[in-house]
């Protein structure tokens, strides 16, 4: 029988996901507790607010305080809604959470339910996580059986029902709002704002929007204390950060460490460059974020205050580490065209903007651009930034300027000479 629970419990470990393994770590006890214990809606939201957690998909808004920004005794329904579209480029860490940790995911937003008075939440899934989709599902079934999903939780009278809803592959629903119409089963564009999701949201009642890594670090804060959490991270960066690091490196993957993380530290984990190569930029928050130069990147602590300071942005936590072999215009030729792609073309300035931008990025990148060309891209940049409803145009602008501000001799070293300063040349043209 020994022999058996240790097999069974191996197998469990070898499948993260499962609830019985989940609950062997203490799963599903914070809300047990609370549940039980009929713990006061106003305490969770207190020790929230305590934990200075910030949202962790890209904003930084204080969690807790937008949770307090919904009153709870508001007749009417109320949601929970999660912000699963992961589209960011160079962003991977919440496709780990929905993959192997989902039913901390699940128990943080019934207990952020429990906390606003929501009765229902929805966690919106980006298009592509096809096998996190099934798997989150899988869990969402396991948790109801268990009774912490559903009517009358635990035997506590609190009722929450808890959907998942694939996303359609579009870049602008990860913002909030385009996310709330596309679960409308309207076309995903962004709304104007005010009203915000607190007061107009889903279906236009109340509703609270977190990232998947927010919602699952809710257990963990209520079970150890929001102090506790606070005092991982810096002076306004509480707590612990996910994040997703790519590039020329030697070991690209999720790292969690606490928020104020010397760069240089975590430059040491993933390995260093790869090849011995040397260490020429890097994009701090995902590829909106602009970059900034290795040598004053290796400066630099990893939390919202030391990344804004330096120009960028923290930003979701997608680390982008740029090799000395990287042509810049190349990388900016690649994003701007995400970015132009992506626009859902509401707004006149980003649905001609990105568009603008792109088209002159890679007329310089293949070797057709034009002195007065550096003049046009900030021109453009300033006539899209602050004057769109949402801020995919900003994404698009910003790194443009970043690219612009420390690499603009290659630019120049493109139109002067009418190929790259590294690298094996131009792209290919548009065809």
């Amino acid at each position: 029988m020994a022999n058996e629970v240790c097999f069974r419990t191996l197998e469990y470990l070898k499948q993260p996901w499962e609830l019985e393994e989940y609950k062997s770590r203490g799963g599903y006890e914070v809300l047990t507790h609370i549940l039980k214990n009929k713990v006061g809606p106003s305490e969770v939201v207190e020790t929230m607010k305590a934990s200075g957690l910030r949202g962790r998909g890209g904003a930084g808004f204080p969690t807790g305080l937008k949770w307090s920004f919904i009153s709870r005794n508001a007749p009417g329904q109320k949601y929970v809604v999660c912000n699963s579209d992961e589209g960011e480029p160079g962003t991977f860490k919440d496709r780990d959470i929905l993959r192997y940790n989902p039913h901390q995911l699940i128990e943080g937003m019934v207990i952020a339910g429990y906390a606003i008075g929501a009765t229902v939440g929805y966690n919106y899934i980006r298009g592509e996580f096809w096998e996190e989709y099934e798997r989150f599902e899988a869990a969402l079934e396991q948790a109801r059986a268990a009774g912490f999903l559903g009517d009358n939780l635990l035997g506590s009278g609190f009722d929450f029902q808890l959907h998942s809803h694939l996303g359609g592959g579009a870049y602008v629903c990860g913002e909030e709002t385009a996310l709330l119409e596309s679960i409308e089963g309207k076309k995903g564009q962004p709304r104007f704002k005010p009203p915000f999701p607190a007061h107009f949201g889903l279906y236009g009642r109340p509703t609270i929007i977190n990232n998947t890594e927010s919602l699952s670090s809710v257990p963990v804060i209520l079970k150890e204390g929001g102090e506790w959490f606070k005092e991982l991270g810096v002076e306004n960066s509480g707590g612990s950060k996910l994040f997703s690091i790519s590039g020329n490196i030697n070991n690209p993957g999720v790292f969690e460490v606490p928020l104020g993380t010397p760069f240089s530290e975590l430059f040491e984990l993933v390995g260093g460059m790869k090849d011995g190569r040397k260490l020429k930029a890097v994009i701090p928050g995902g590829c909106s974020s602009p970059v900034i130069p290795g040598e004053q990147m290796m400066d630099l602590t990893m939390d919202y205050d030391a990344i804004q300071k330096a120009g960028s942005m923290l930003g979701s936590g997608a680390i982008v580490i740029i090799d000395d072999q990287q042509c810049m215009v190349k990388m900016l030729d690649r994003m701007s065209y995400f970015y132009h792609e992506e626009s859902c073309g509401q707004c006149t300035p980003c649905r001609e903007g990105t568009g603008w931008l792109w088209r002159v990025v890679n007329r310089i990148e293949n070797g057709k651009g034009r002195q007065e060309d550096l003049d046009l891209l900030e021109s453009v940049c300033g006539k899209i930034a602050g004057r769109t409803v949402c801020a995919l145009g900003d994404a698009a602008a910003m790194p443009v300027r970043g690219m612009l501000k420390y690499f603009q001799e290659e630019f120049q070293y493109h139109i002067d000479h009418k190929r790259c300063m590294v690298g094996a040349g131009p792209t290919k043209g548009l065809g």
